[in-house]
């Protein structure tokens, strides 16, 4: 009895189907280039950036201001068509002080640990904020609720990016 490979919803082929010809294999290398699209929200979020602002969309029945934007209420389902501009600073709603770089590789001894951190917006509705880097402060001087401001980077060198904000700092 041949001995066949099962696959669920599909047909089970022999190892004889192959070498026959009855099945053939080809093997390829693709060149697959994609587009991400952001949506309309995120994509006025990232324009804002690259012009050094921060907006955010409001909820008209529970007047949340919501950051990230999204174009419908969660807690309401109804669409958020209103845009609102926020502040750059707000406070550290939780932090970490990381000695692995993004890749998972460590960081080495003379080099300083990454300060990913929770920014509550100022402006936006409690708990409603980002998630960036700290910068121009030591680990061990970070507390949740210190007040921050954005660095942002120069506009020439701004892309429509959350990295257009270099870091937040004590402020």
């Amino acid at each position: 009895m041949e001995d066949k490979i099962k696959v669920a919803g599909g047909t089970g082929l022999s190892a004889q189907d192959i070498s026959s010809g009855k099945i053939f294999l080809t093997e390829d290398s693709l060149d697959c280039t994609y587009a991400w699209d952001t949506g309309v929200a995120v994509n006025r979020y990232l324009e804002e950036l690259k012009k050094g602002k921060i907006i955010a969309t409001r909820c008209r029945k529970c007047k949340r201001i919501m950051l990230p934007p999204r174009l419908f209420c969660e807690l309401c389902f109804i669409p958020c068509p209103d845009w609102q501009y926020v502040q750059d600073s707000g406070i550290v709603n939780t932090y970490s002080i990381c000695y692995v770089h993004w890749d998972a590789s460590r960081i080495g001894k003379d080099e300083k640990p990454h300060l990913p951190a929770v920014i509550e917006i100022d402006g936006a509705a409690p708990g409603m904020g980002i998630m960036h880097i700290l910068g121009e402060v030591e680990p061990q001087e970070i507390k949740i609720g210190m007040r921050v401001k954005a660095v942002w980077k120069p506009e020439a060198e701004r892309s429509g990016s959350i990295t257009d904000i270099k870091y937040f700092k004590p402020c």
